[in-house]
C-alpha cells in the first residue's frame, strides 16, 4: 500500500507493506510521515474512519485541514476579478 501526504510546496508519499487487517491509523503511524496537524484520512479520495480496514494497493492520503473555506475562496477570486475588470 501507499501513504500520501501533501503538503503546501512538498508531496510526500511511502509505500509499505503491512499485515492484513491493518487500520488507516496505524498505516499512518507506520508511514513515518509526519501526522501533526492531520485531519482526517481517504483512500482515493474517499474519506474513511481512522478504524477503516485497508485493502491490499490501496493508497492512503492524510487529510489536512482546508485553510480557506471553497465558497469564500469562490468569493475572494470574483471580487477580486471585478477590482481587475473595474481598473480597467
Amino acid at each position: 500500500m501507499e501513504v500520501v501526504l501533501v503538503l503546501p510546496r512538498q508531496a510526500h508519499s511511502r509505500r509499505l507493506t503491512l499485515a492484513g487487517g491493518t487500520t488507516a491509523a496505524a498505516a499512518a503511524a507506520a508511514s513515518g510521515l509526519p501526522l501533526e496537524g492531520i485531519d482526517g484520512y481517504a483512500v482515493y479520495g474517499d474519506g474513511v474512519a481512522a478504524d477503516a480496514v485497508l485493502a491490499d494497493g490501496d493508497r492512503l492520503e492524510l487529510l489536512r485541514p482546508l485553510q480557506l473555506d471553497p465558497k469564500e475562496a469562490r468569493r475572494l477570486r470574483a471580487a477580486r476579478a471585478r477590482e481587475r475588470q473595474e481598473r480597467g
